[in-house]
């Protein structure tokens, strides 16, 4: 996209000379114009106060606003080894909420290849619409060839919403498909909702490393696009009826448009963190003190079958690998157990447990934030307390078998 400034409206303040860091903007005759060193950064395009200057193909969308054509709210759903991912769904659940605020449909789009059992699966969920586009060339996630067909669906339907699961497919689609469209893109978010007056979504991600909550609008561009954490939203509770309207939709698309080629698939030799999808979850934070006591951490999670979780305190430190880490700039999870070890309680953190069933906090500070969240409470050094704890399950878990 290249930056352009509208004569008409430019008044020669000299702003946008201002904010270029490559001076790239000459004054002509008061006007400004752009030279051959813009990079199409956009930088003069916010300072300007008087809407002066713009990239092309956007500006007559921007002045027009007229989006009575879109509507109903878009989930593109993922597919991955032959399954739906669950953030699809939660998405879904998450899109009927918000389309009876806006009293316009939610609907679901699958790119794959024999989408018979993944569709029929879907239908439990009752999308509105279920657009399937089932062509033996997307069995695959394949970057190009994705961007063109789901194109070619988002212009046809004409959504005013369109949600994408944050997973590394997600993050890679999305993008590619708001620049297309020349529309933002909020990334990561944790929460959404609807401004009924203006109709309009709000999307609520953490910025600044996780210390302020920013909501992000998208009022001059359609299709509104977000990008939406596993686990961040409720798991909708599957009917045993199958309701939606499944619609077939066929994109022009063939070999050439594929320019790389998956050859094979590696599964990871080390372990996996799965965090997202774990039923127990042991966390551990600051309190644990020296590395060794991780071992304490290690032993519970093993007699629990637990994933082992972290404050982002002792990832930033180095004591484990960020894959582990749970909050506002980690990850968010739903666990049927959290035992949160040495663990302050920090809103950030907060932020991505609190979706647990049962929360268990060991802690030896009485003032911690965190026994304000927790089902059970437990006052004591960690050191102590785990060793117990652990032999307790283990018994408990024998006498069960």
């Amino acid at each position: 996209m290249k930056v352009f400034v509208i004569a008409d409206k430019c008044v020669g303040c000299k702003q946008c000379l201002r904010s270029c860091l490559y001076g790239a903007i000459d004054m002509v005759n008061n006007l400004a114009v752009i030279n051959s060193k813009c990079t199409n950064c956009g930088a003069c395009i916010g300072s300007c106060k008087f809407g002066a200057i713009a990239y092309e193909g956007v500006v007559a969308e921007k002045e027009k606003k007229d989006f009575s054509l879109h509507n109903g709210i878009m989930v593109v759903g993922e597919i991955f080894q032959g399954q739906l991912k669950h953030v699809s769904l939660e998405l879904l659940g998450k899109a009927k909420e918000l389309a009876v605020k806006l009293g316009e449909p939610a609907c679901m789009a699958l790119a794959g290849h024999k989408l018979g059992k993944i569709s029929d699966e879907v239908l439990h969920y009752a999308p509105a619409r279920l657009y399937l586009m089932d062509n033996p060339l997307l069995e695959e996630y394949q970057t190009d060839i994705y961007v063109k067909a789901m194109l070619q669906l988002i212009r046809e339907v004409k959504p005013a919403i369109v949600l994408f699961g944050a997973t590394h497919n997600g993050r890679d689609l999305a993008p590619r498909i708001a620049s297309e469209l020349y529309c933002g893109l909020t990334a990561d978010c944790t929460e959404l909702d609807i401004d009924q007056a203006e109709k309009i979504l709000l999307q609520t991600r953490p910025a600044f490393g996780g210390n302020i909550m920013a909501t992000i609008i998208s009022p001059d561009h359609r299709p509104q696009m977000a990008t939406v954490r596993p686990k961040v939203m409720k798991m909708p509770e599957r009917m045993s009826d199958k309701s939606g309207e499944v619609v077939e939709f066929t994109p022009q698309i063939g070999k050439d448009d594929i320019r790389t080629r998956i050859r094979k698939v590696v599964r990871e030799t080390t372990h996996h963190v799965n965090l997202e999808d774990a039923q127990v979850i042991v966390s551990f934070g600051r309190g644990i003190g020296d590395k060794s006591n991780i071992k304490l951490i290690e032993k519970l999670a093993e007699t629990l079958n637990a994933e082992i979780g972290a404050s982002r305190a002792v990832v930033d430190k180095g004591m484990i690998s960020k894959d582990h880490q749970v909050g506002q700039t980690g990850k968010t999870v739903r666990p049927k157990l959290y035992i949160a070890c040495g663990i302050s309680g920090a809103v950030q953190h907060l932020a991505g447990m609190t979706g647990s069933d049962v929360v268990i906090a060991v802690n030896k500070d009485p003032q911690a934030p965190i026994f304000q969240s927790a089902t059970y409470g437990i006052l004591g050094d960690l050191k102590k307390v785990l060793p117990a704890l652990t032999e307790e399950f283990k018994k408990y878990l024998k006498e069960t078998e």
